[in-house]
């Protein structure tokens, strides 16, 4: 009982996941900010913020129902916490894998976003719920690509929908990157997750010189912090499930653990240049861009996994 609430709350729960996104938050701004010719914040600039927030107090608008307002954060961030861990710990044990644990995997992930736009609907406040109808509306567009593309590692692993079994099987065959359907469905989940992790081009439901940061708009002090240090936790999370689905997972050993980091901070590169390349979508574009392009790309990576490329 001990063990797995150390797994969950400090290794590699919730202060190991939380640590790690705040440090990518950091090179992310860093990044940002020597593109457009400034100096950026210093690496624990984030961890003063969410410190700061803790320190201040929550405070309530009128009219909003409090019990949801308040359950909100603390249920994004244990969906994203538990994710997480689930993540990692079959990665350093691919023996503990169970039945539909990816599946499990994805749903948690679900579960931020979910809780973000409750919290919006519940402030009572109506640029807040202009943003969770919008975040709504771009679930329900980068859903059906992401999961399509999931289709193309569970097959070629055999129809496995362990990440133990996943795993196993690149450590056997090599990485499901290296092939046609590999490549394609991982441009596909890349792009889902931009939208997952509200990037730019696709963070419309936050807009901030829109809707004034939309479902956050009246969240303030802790609860603030819980929802950022959630979307942090995400943004390690989801980059390490491209990991364990296309490059064979984290490997716990010196030259593996190397690998792996060069492979995480490759794939916060890629979505850093999307974010600093292109402008903000209205909403309706990004959900014809989901149902169309990545759709199709999707669809077109499950046939060619069908036939074994």
């Amino acid at each position: 009982m001990l063990e797995n609430l150390f797994k969950f709350m400090v290794y590699p729960g919730f202060l190991f996941s939380g640590a790690i996104g705040l440090l990518a938050g950091w090179f992310d701004r860093k990044i940002t900010a020597r593109l457009q010719w400034r100096v950026g914040p210093r690496w624990y600039q984030n961890f003063m913020d969410i410190a700061k927030l803790f320190l201040k107090e929550t405070l309530i608008p009128d009219g909003a129902s409090r019990m949801v307002f308040f359950a909100m954060p603390l249920l994004a961030i244990a969906g994203s916490t538990l994710a997480s861990t689930i993540i990692m710990v079959i990665n350093q044990t691919p023996g503990v894998t169970f039945i539909g644990d990816l599946i499990v995997v994805v749903y948690l992930m679900l579960i931020p976003p979910l809780a973000l736009m409750l919290g919006g609907f519940a402030s009572g406040n109506p640029l807040a719920s202009l943003g969770g109808s919008r975040e709504m509306k771009l679930m329900l567009s980068y859903e059906l690509p992401f999961l399509l593309a999931l289709v193309v590692p569970i097959a070629k692993a055999g129809y496995s929908i362990q990440l133990g079994g996943i795993i196993t099987y690149q450590a056997l065959h090599g990485p499901i990157f290296f092939s046609i359907s590999g490549v394609l469905s991982f441009v596909v989940m890349l792009l889902c997750i931009q939208a997952k992790l509200g990037f730019v081009p696709f963070d419309m439901p936050e807009a901030e010189t829109e809707i004034v940061s939309g479902m956050y708009i009246e969240y303030s002090g802790p609860a603030l912090a819980m929802l950022k240090l959630a979307k942090a936790i995400l943004a390690f999370a989801l980059p390490a499930l491209l990991i364990t689905l296309y490059f064979g997972g984290i490997i716990f050993t010196a030259s593996g653990i190397l690998m792996s980091v060069l492979e995480y901070i490759l794939i916060l590169l890629l979505m850093i240049v999307i974010k600093n390349t292109n402008p903000r979508v209205r909403i309706d574009q990004a959900v014809r861009f989901f149902w169309r392009i990545p759709t199709a790309l999707a669809v077109l990576a499950v046939v060619l996994a069908y036939l074994g490329l």
